[in-house]
C-alpha cells in the first residue's frame, strides 16, 4: 500500500539520507562527503523544524519511506522558501509520486503566502528538471562547482508565487 505522509516519522530522516546516498553514488559517483553533507543539513533542519513555516512529506510503501520532499521556510521572507531533499526511490520513480510531492510543497508555500520557492540541483537530472519546469520553475543561475563532491554544473531554479 502506498500513501503520502506529512511530518516527521521516527527513522524517516535516516531513510531519506540513505535514498540520497545510494542514488547519487550509483548514478553520479558521489561519495561519503555528499551523504555526510545531506545528513548534516537534515540534522540542522530537523533540530529547528517549525511546522508553521517548514514541512516534510514522504511517500510510504508499506510503511517504508520511498520518497520525500521538504520545504525549509526559515528564510522564506528574505530569500524564498527552500525546496530540499526531493527524491523518489528506484522502485517508485516515474509513477507520479514526485509530481504529487512537488504539488504538495508548492501548495504549502502558497497557503503561507510565500513570494517564491527556490531549489539547487545540478545539470543532468532531466526527469526532475522536467517536473520543476512543468510546475513553473525557471533556471535562474548555474555555475560549475564542487559543493557536493564531484565537479558538476550547479543550477538554481526559482518559482515566483506572487
Amino acid at each position: 500500500m502506498i500513501s503520502l505522509y506529512k511530518g516527521y516519522l521516527p527513522g524517516s530522516i535516516g531513510r531519506v539520507i540513505e535514498l540520497h546516498g545510494k542514488y547519487y553514488a550509483d548514478n553520479w559517483n558521489f561519495a561519503a562527503y555528499f551523504e555526510g553533507t545531506i545528513a548534516t543539513a537534515m540534522e540542522e533542519f530537523i533540530a529547528r523544524y517549525d511546522s508553521s513555516r517548514d514541512a516534510i512529506w514522504m511517500v510510504l510503501k508499506n510503511g517504508r519511506v520511498e520518497g520525500s520532499i521538504t520545504i525549509d521556510g526559515i528564510h522564506a521572507d528574505s530569500e524564498g522558501a527552500h525546496l530540499r531533499w526531493f527524491i523518489i526511490s528506484d522502485d517508485l520513480r516515474g509513477k507520479g509520486y514526485g509530481k504529487q510531492l512537488l504539488n504538495h510543497a508548492i501548495q504549502f508555500c502558497k497557503e503561507r503566502d510565500y513570494a517564491s520557492i527556490y531549489l539547487r540541483t545540478f545539470e543532468g537530472l532531466h526527469a526532475a528538471r522536467k517536473l520543476y519546469e512543468q510546475a513553473g520553475f525557471r533556471l535562474v543561475h548555474q555555475e560549475v562547482g564542487e559543493r557536493w563532491g564531484p565537479s558538476v554544473t550547479v543550477q538554481e531554479f526559482s518559482l515566483i508565487l506572487k
